[in-house]
């Protein structure tokens, strides 16, 4: 998969919890606008990019 497919799914994964993340910080005060969650969408995405290889290379360490 390449990393721009990548990307894609990890923020189409970040965009299914956003409406759950939304009424945690409305119930917290805190107002959510997209400018305001681009840097915590990239921030996403180098963790889950991470995570992604982290996993890749664990899976090939295993025995078969």
């Amino acid at each position: 998969m390449l990393n721009q497919d990548k990307t894609m799914n990890f923020m189409q994964i970040a965009l299914k919890y956003l409406p759950e993340a939304k009424e945690q910080l409305d119930n917290a005060g805190v107002e959510l606008s997209m400018e305001l969650i681009q840097p915590f969408m990239d921030l996403f995405t180098k963790v889950m990019q991470e995570a992604y290889e982290l996993g890749f290379e664990e899976g090939r360490k295993e025995p078969k």
